[in-house]
């Protein structure tokens, strides 16, 4: 049995794992999900500038994913919505209406220019092998901004989940600017959907945000929808205004969704109904408003972490003076190489080394003659010298190169070489305001390119009042009818009191029995219920029961006193203790009560008073304090309770 257990553990870990790190979670990195990171991959392998059907990408991307072409498409057709990394040609469905996709093999998509900026580096990248041995794959990209903050991400794995929110691109560059150059930053979600959002609760990434629909209300009798809160659509959002309608709670005559590229849902205000007074209704009743938790979770150093929004800003930007750190090394490296090259060219054709060769029947007497041909120039050379792969490479000049050979060019080339190798040590040595130029280039793209939205913000920024749902609807009287022993608003009979419909309702009867339900429209409790009142907890917190009974068994009489602090809707409870009979019910602090005993020989007492505050008050499940040894008869108070 040990080893089965260790061995269910050991799988279960091993699968835990998998979902977390493989599918579920983006990493810190490059803020991918591996099947986003495997489509993105496919994309730049198929890059030749003009649109793919997104069958073929997937078809392509399979060869990464193991996991099926259905979970590909689904996730490009997502990925594509953010806009930023794929470019589309097509019906890729509707973010506003929740309209899916054409089928892959009428949609096209091509990867832009912002992703090759931030992505697509091969010397930096590290690949692995796929899944099936035959083709390479990223590990992570190198990417240059927090892309997990620019397009949110959202996943659910084994025993964790994350949600992350959308921010607005130019503004995480921003961040990520001011983070370089030491200042202070904050940084408040941005949705596609626009919206309104109040970020008061945000917690830097690890809180909640409540976010509203923007209503246009100019016209009294009419309320346009303009813009959705993020997680509705239009269809979600007119479900629930139509169950709002039809429970009640707000007026309405008709509503009609105009939504094509913009969002517009018009509202038809019924008779004596006023958009004013109706936005606090749509926003406490229907999808107008939503709270929706954060929780930023993200794969940092293969383990899952949960971060800040600061700490994921300052992670990049110590990324991107690393990446390009590393690029302009490779570059210059490149450089060095190219114009060591370029040397030993202009030297092999200007002084005709070449000649020496002629007489030569060796291979290796032909690289001896080249190599020594260059000995007096050594010093143009530099310390490289001259090696065997450099005669290789001067040996397989053509001779109509060597003929066509232009001194000027080549000195122009190898000084272009010289100034770009001296404005890189300019840049290694200035590299944080190199990275902030780099930033810059980026938000000037976004910012001249309609592809992106110009990076305005769509979602305003704001604080809500906390609307109070009871302070929105009108209250409803609760009636009693003491004869049929029904209890609801819908009843014909004696108004206890008026109630918002969210209120509960606590009865008790005058057996001692008692329970909690929703306001009732009509419901059926007996004809002696003797207390009926809000169940509020900190009101009755205040109410002490006293419950005069006798025990049936015996006859003696008990009194307990006790409150009622919680309960299970619409379960049955008592105050009285099992086997026992009650005489009456009182929630005064202060009375008198008088027991009649049963007349016995002997018996000279027949009547004894009690008052109720000298007994203590215990928990509801305690029984009774016992009053008398003799057998009770009734029970009388000083006035009715």
């Amino acid at each position: 049995m040990a080893y089965v257990k260790n061995l269910f553990d050991r799988n279960f870990l091993e699968y835990a794992s998998y979902v977390i790190r493989d599918r579920a979670i983006p990493d810190l990195e490059d803020g991918l999900k591996p099947v986003q990171r495997r489509i993105l991959h496919s994309l730049f392998e198929m890059d030749d500038g003009k649109f793919h059907k997104v069958a073929n990408v997937v078809g392509s991307c399979m060869k990464y994913h193991p996991h099926g072409d259905a979970s590909i498409g689904s996730a490009l057709v997502v990925l594509a919505n953010k806009e930023y990394f794929i470019d589309r040609q097509g019906n890729f469905g509707n973010i506003y209406t929740g309209d899916a996709a054409s089928a892959a093999r009428y949609i096209e998509c091509r990867v832009t220019p912002l992703a090759k900026d931030i992505f697509y580096n091969p010397k930096l990248t590290e690949y692995t092998a796929s899944y099936d041995g035959r083709n390479r794959e990223p590990v992570l990209f190198p990417a240059k901004i927090p892309v997990a903050l620019v397009m949110g991400a959202e996943g659910i794995a084994v025993g964790m989940s994350t949600r992350i929110l959308p921010h607005n691109i130019v503004e995480v560059l921003e961040a990520e600017k001011a983070c370089l150059q030491g200042k202070k930053f904050q940084l408040f979600p941005d949705f596609p959907t626009g919206g309104m959002v109040d970020v008061s609760d945000y917690r830097d990434g690890n809180g909640k945000v409540l976010v509203r629909s923007r209503l246009d209300t100019s016209d009294p009798k009419r309320i346009v929808i303009r813009e959705l809160p993020v997680g509705s659509t239009t269809e979600s959002l007119i479900n629930s205004v139509e169950n709002a309608a039809r429970a009640g709670r707000v007026k309405i005559q008709s509503i009609s969704d105009f939504t094509t590229e913009h969002v517009e849902i018009e509202i038809k205000l019924a008779r004596g109904a006023y958009a004013e007074e109706t936005v606090d209704a749509l926003y406490a009743f229907t999808e107008c408003e939503q709270s929706v938790s954060v929780n930023l979770l993200l794969i940092k150093n293969g383990l899952p972490t949960v971060m800040t929004v600061t700490e994921v800003i300052q992670h990049h930007a110590k990324q991107l003076v690393k990446i390009l750190t590393k690029e302009l090394e490779i570059e210059k490296k490149e450089l060095l190489d190219k114009l060591h090259l370029r040397t030993l060219e202009r030297i092999f054709v200007e002084e005709r080394i070449y000649k020496g060769i002629e007489k030569m029947k060796t291979a290796g007497g032909v690289e001896n003659a080249v190599v020594g041909g260059f000995g007096p120039f050594l010093r143009e050379i530099g310390p490289r010298g001259v090696s065997h792969d450099d005669v290789e490479h001067l040996l397989r000049i053509p001779i109509r190169r060597i003929s066509l050979y232009d001194i000027n060019r080549a000195r122009e080339e190898m000084q272009a070489i010289q100034d770009r190798i001296k404005e890189i040590n300019a840049h290694l040595k200035n590299i944080v305001a190199y990275a902030l130029g780099f930033l810059d280039g980026i938000i000037a793209k976004i910012k001249n390119s309609d592809e992106y939205g110009r990076g305005e913000r769509r979602t305003k920024v704001g604080s809500f009042e906390k609307i109070d749902i009871k302070e929105v609807v009108e209250n409803v009287p609760l009636k009693y009818d003491r004869k049929t022993g029904y209890l609801g608003t819908a009843v014909d009979g004696e108004t206890i009191m008026e109630l918002s419909p969210f209120d509960r309702v606590l009865t008790v009867r005058n057996d001692g029995s008692y329970f909690v339900s929703d306001l009732p429209e009509k419901t059926f409790v007996g004809p002696h219920a003797w207390y009926i009142a809000v169940a509020d907890k900190e009101a009755l917190a205040k109410v002490v029961f006293t419950v005069i009974y006798r025990d049936t068994a015996t006859g003696l009489p008990f009194i307990k006193r006790c409150r009622i602090e919680g309960w299970i809707m619409n379960r049955e409870y008592s105050l009285v203790p099992s086997g026992g009979a009650a005489f009456f019910i009182d929630t005064r602090n202060k009375f008198t009560f008088t027991l009649k005993y049963r007349p016995k020989p002997r018996l000279k007492v027949l009547e004894e008073t009690f008052k109720a505050q000298n007994f203590a008050v215990k928990s509801l499940k305690a029984n009774g304090v016992r009053l008398s040894n003799k057998e009770a008869a009734s029970a009388k108070v000083d006035a009715k309770g």
